[in-house]
């Protein structure tokens, strides 16, 4: 499965200060997920992905979350590589893998 999104980013509140970037995978494309990775879901219910920012590539997982939608990571050097601050909007291209 592989999705495109628009997503704001946003700072995770439990860790402002160290500034923790994430990105809300939209709710449809959320379920979706849920139903395709059902029973191969790792640790705190994470799902394996290839993410795509622009020209940055990279492997992590997202996880879900309290509102019902996963949440995908942006770390620093992704945002500075493609210019991306908090209140921001990225357009975001997910796969996922080993399920």
């Amino acid at each position: 499965m592989i999705v495109t999104f628009d997503a704001d980013l946003w700072l995770w509140d439990a860790r402002k200060s160290e500034s923790w970037t994430f990105v809300s995978v939209p709710e449809a494309i959320s379920e979706e997920i849920q139903e395709i990775t059902e029973g191969a879901r790792r640790g705190f219910g994470s799902v394996r992905v290839i993410v795509t920012v622009g020209a940055t590539v990279w492997r992590t997982s997202i996880f879900p979350s309290a509102e019902g939608c996963y949440v995908l990571p942006i770390k620093r050097a992704v945002r500075k590589a493609e210019a991306l601050d908090v209140g921001g909007t990225a357009t975001v291209m997910i796969e996922l893998v080993d399920f």
